[in-house]
Protein backbone atom coordinates (compact mmCIF):
# COMPACT_ATOMS: atom_id res chain seq x y z
CA UNK A 1 0.00 0.00 0.00
CA UNK A 2 3.04 2.28 0.10
CA UNK A 3 2.47 3.72 -3.36
CA UNK A 4 -1.23 4.24 -2.67
CA UNK A 5 -0.14 6.62 0.08
CA UNK A 6 1.84 8.60 -2.51
CA UNK A 7 -1.20 8.66 -4.80
CA UNK A 8 -3.34 10.01 -1.98
CA UNK A 9 -0.74 12.66 -1.25
CA UNK A 10 -0.89 13.65 -4.90
CA UNK A 11 -4.68 13.78 -4.75
CA UNK A 12 -4.50 16.11 -1.77
CA UNK A 13 -2.15 18.43 -3.65
CA UNK A 14 -4.55 18.38 -6.60
CA UNK A 15 -7.49 19.11 -4.35
CA UNK A 16 -5.72 22.05 -2.70
CA UNK A 17 -4.29 23.56 -5.90
CA UNK A 18 -5.67 22.61 -9.33
CA UNK A 19 -9.19 21.76 -8.19
CA UNK A 20 -9.44 24.81 -5.97
CA UNK A 21 -8.11 27.04 -8.75
CA UNK A 22 -10.69 25.76 -11.24
CA UNK A 23 -13.74 25.33 -9.05
CA UNK A 24 -16.04 26.89 -11.65
CA UNK A 25 -14.78 24.56 -14.38
CA UNK A 26 -15.28 21.50 -12.19
CA UNK A 27 -18.78 22.69 -11.35
CA UNK A 28 -19.56 22.92 -15.07
CA UNK A 29 -18.06 19.47 -15.70
CA UNK A 30 -20.32 18.06 -13.01
CA UNK A 31 -23.21 18.92 -15.35
CA UNK A 32 -21.73 16.99 -18.29
CA UNK A 33 -18.88 16.77 -20.76
CA UNK A 34 -18.45 18.04 -24.30
CA UNK A 35 -14.91 17.29 -25.48
CA UNK A 36 -14.11 18.22 -29.07
CA UNK A 37 -11.54 15.51 -29.67
CA UNK A 38 -10.99 11.85 -28.87
CA UNK A 39 -7.41 10.72 -28.38
CA UNK A 40 -6.52 7.06 -28.83
CA UNK A 41 -3.19 6.57 -27.08
CA UNK A 42 -1.01 3.85 -25.60
CA UNK A 43 -1.29 2.73 -22.00
CA UNK A 44 2.46 3.30 -21.60
CA UNK A 45 3.09 5.32 -18.43
CA UNK A 46 5.41 7.74 -20.27
CA UNK A 47 2.89 9.09 -22.77
CA UNK A 48 -0.04 10.64 -20.93
CA UNK A 49 -1.94 12.72 -23.53
CA UNK A 50 -3.13 15.22 -20.91
CA UNK A 51 0.49 16.08 -20.08
CA UNK A 52 1.77 16.03 -23.65
CA UNK A 53 -0.98 18.36 -24.87
CA UNK A 54 -1.20 20.41 -21.67
CA UNK A 55 -4.95 19.81 -21.65
CA UNK A 56 -7.46 20.90 -19.05
CA UNK A 57 -10.07 18.56 -17.56
CA UNK A 58 -12.92 17.92 -19.96
CA UNK A 59 -11.03 18.90 -23.13
CA UNK A 60 -10.22 15.41 -24.43
CA UNK A 61 -11.96 12.05 -24.41
CA UNK A 62 -9.05 9.65 -24.00
CA UNK A 63 -8.86 5.90 -24.54
CA UNK A 64 -5.60 4.12 -23.87
CA UNK A 65 -4.59 0.55 -24.65
CA UNK A 66 -1.60 -1.51 -25.71
CA UNK A 67 0.04 0.18 -28.74
CA UNK A 68 -2.79 2.74 -29.17
CA UNK A 69 -4.64 0.37 -31.49
CA UNK A 70 -8.09 0.76 -32.99
CA UNK A 71 -9.51 -2.64 -33.89
CA UNK A 72 -11.43 -3.20 -37.13
CA UNK A 73 -15.21 -2.97 -37.10
CA UNK A 74 -16.81 -6.19 -35.83
CA UNK A 75 -20.37 -6.92 -34.76
CA UNK A 76 -19.81 -10.29 -33.10
CA UNK A 77 -20.91 -10.64 -29.51
CA UNK A 78 -18.07 -9.92 -27.11
CA UNK A 79 -16.31 -7.36 -24.99
CA UNK A 80 -15.43 -4.68 -27.53
CA UNK A 81 -14.08 -2.03 -25.19
CA UNK A 82 -12.36 0.21 -27.72
CA UNK A 83 -15.27 -0.04 -30.15
CA UNK A 84 -17.67 0.93 -27.36
CA UNK A 85 -15.53 3.96 -26.55
CA UNK A 86 -15.44 4.97 -30.22
CA UNK A 87 -19.19 4.60 -30.46
CA UNK A 88 -19.73 6.72 -27.36
CA UNK A 89 -17.30 9.44 -28.45
CA UNK A 90 -18.62 9.74 -31.99
CA UNK A 91 -22.35 9.05 -31.68
CA UNK A 92 -23.03 10.35 -28.18
CA UNK A 93 -20.44 13.04 -27.46
CA UNK A 94 -20.20 13.93 -31.16
CA UNK A 95 -16.49 14.72 -31.10
CA UNK A 96 -15.28 16.46 -34.23
CA UNK A 97 -11.84 14.88 -34.38
CA UNK A 98 -10.06 11.64 -33.49
CA UNK A 99 -6.31 11.56 -32.97
CA UNK A 100 -4.39 8.29 -32.93
CA UNK A 101 -1.12 8.88 -31.09
CA UNK A 102 1.60 6.26 -31.20
CA UNK A 103 4.93 6.72 -29.44
CA UNK A 104 8.58 5.82 -29.33
CA UNK A 105 9.84 2.78 -27.42
CA UNK A 106 6.39 1.16 -27.61
CA UNK A 107 6.47 -2.34 -26.13
CA UNK A 108 3.31 -3.42 -27.93
CA UNK A 109 4.71 -2.49 -31.32
CA UNK A 110 7.99 -4.18 -30.43
CA UNK A 111 6.06 -7.35 -29.58
CA UNK A 112 4.32 -7.21 -32.96
CA UNK A 113 7.62 -6.76 -34.78
CA UNK A 114 9.64 -9.40 -32.93
CA UNK A 115 6.91 -11.91 -32.10
CA UNK A 116 8.36 -12.19 -28.61
CA UNK A 117 5.05 -13.22 -27.06
CA UNK A 118 3.90 -15.57 -29.79
CA UNK A 119 3.02 -19.04 -28.48
CA UNK A 120 2.88 -17.91 -24.86
CA UNK A 121 0.13 -18.74 -22.41
CA UNK A 122 -2.30 -16.45 -20.58
CA UNK A 123 -0.44 -14.39 -18.01
CA UNK A 124 2.81 -14.79 -19.95
CA UNK A 125 2.08 -12.65 -22.99
CA UNK A 126 -0.82 -14.45 -24.69
CA UNK A 127 -3.23 -11.51 -24.50
CA UNK A 128 -0.58 -9.08 -25.72
CA UNK A 129 0.27 -11.27 -28.72
CA UNK A 130 -3.40 -11.77 -29.56
CA UNK A 131 -4.09 -8.03 -29.42
CA UNK A 132 -1.12 -6.92 -31.54
CA UNK A 133 -1.68 -9.57 -34.21
CA UNK A 134 -3.75 -6.94 -36.01
CA UNK A 135 -0.31 -5.52 -36.87
CA UNK A 136 0.91 -8.75 -38.49
CA UNK A 137 0.81 -7.45 -42.06
CA UNK A 138 2.48 -4.17 -41.14
CA UNK A 139 5.16 -6.00 -39.15
CA UNK A 140 5.91 -8.28 -42.08
CA UNK A 141 6.42 -5.24 -44.35
CA UNK A 142 8.72 -3.58 -41.83
CA UNK A 143 10.80 -6.75 -41.42
CA UNK A 144 11.09 -7.03 -45.19
CA UNK A 145 12.50 -3.50 -45.40
CA UNK A 146 15.02 -3.94 -42.56
CA UNK A 147 17.76 -6.54 -42.54
CA UNK A 148 18.25 -5.83 -38.84
CA UNK A 149 15.64 -4.86 -36.28
CA UNK A 150 17.37 -1.68 -35.20
CA UNK A 151 15.96 1.55 -33.82
CA UNK A 152 14.81 2.71 -37.24
CA UNK A 153 12.82 -0.49 -37.71
CA UNK A 154 11.05 -0.10 -34.37
CA UNK A 155 10.21 3.55 -35.08
CA UNK A 156 8.84 2.57 -38.47
CA UNK A 157 6.74 -0.15 -36.82
CA UNK A 158 5.30 2.36 -34.36
CA UNK A 159 4.35 4.70 -37.18
CA UNK A 160 2.90 1.92 -39.30
CA UNK A 161 0.72 0.98 -36.33
CA UNK A 162 -0.79 4.47 -36.38
CA UNK A 163 -1.67 4.00 -40.04
CA UNK A 164 -3.24 0.61 -39.30
CA UNK A 165 -5.41 2.16 -36.61
CA UNK A 166 -6.55 4.94 -38.94
CA UNK A 167 -7.47 2.37 -41.59
CA UNK A 168 -9.36 0.34 -38.99
CA UNK A 169 -11.24 3.40 -37.79
CA UNK A 170 -12.54 3.92 -41.32
CA UNK A 171 -14.14 0.46 -41.27
CA UNK A 172 -16.65 1.75 -38.70
CA UNK A 173 -19.69 2.92 -40.70
CA UNK A 174 -20.56 5.84 -38.45
CA UNK A 175 -16.98 7.07 -38.57
CA UNK A 176 -16.60 6.72 -42.34
CA UNK A 177 -19.94 8.41 -42.97
CA UNK A 178 -19.11 11.40 -40.80
CA UNK A 179 -15.65 11.76 -42.26
CA UNK A 180 -17.06 11.66 -45.79
CA UNK A 181 -19.31 14.67 -45.16
CA UNK A 182 -16.72 16.62 -43.16
CA UNK A 183 -18.31 16.07 -39.77
CA UNK A 184 -15.33 14.17 -38.39
CA UNK A 185 -11.59 14.45 -38.98
CA UNK A 186 -9.04 11.69 -38.33
CA UNK A 187 -5.42 12.40 -37.47
CA UNK A 188 -2.31 10.38 -36.74
CA UNK A 189 0.72 11.33 -34.67
CA UNK A 190 3.83 9.83 -33.11
CA UNK A 191 5.40 11.12 -29.90
CA UNK A 192 9.13 10.59 -29.48
CA UNK A 193 9.82 9.92 -25.81
CA UNK A 194 13.55 10.45 -26.28
CA UNK A 195 13.12 13.80 -28.05
CA UNK A 196 9.96 15.01 -26.39
CA UNK A 197 8.78 15.85 -29.90
CA UNK A 198 5.46 15.24 -31.63
CA UNK A 199 5.34 14.15 -35.26
CA UNK A 200 2.03 14.52 -37.12
CA UNK A 201 1.09 12.28 -40.02
CA UNK A 202 0.55 13.83 -43.44
CA UNK A 203 -1.68 11.12 -44.89
CA UNK A 204 -1.39 12.44 -48.42
CA UNK A 205 2.39 12.02 -48.31
CA UNK A 206 2.47 9.15 -45.85
CA UNK A 207 5.12 10.92 -43.74
CA UNK A 208 5.29 12.04 -40.13
CA UNK A 209 6.50 15.61 -39.72
CA UNK A 210 7.59 17.40 -36.53
CA UNK A 211 5.42 20.21 -35.25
Amino acid sequence: MAYLDQLIDGYRRFRETDWARERERWSNLAEGQSPKVMVLACADSRVDPAHIFDARPGEMFVVRNIAALAPPYETSRGFHGVSAALEFAVSQLEVGEILVMGHGLCGGCAAALTGQFDDTGPGEGHFIADWVRMLNDAAAKVRARHAELDGAAFTEMEREAVKVSLANLRTFPWIAEREAVGGLKLHGAHFSVAEGRLYVLDEAEGDFRPV
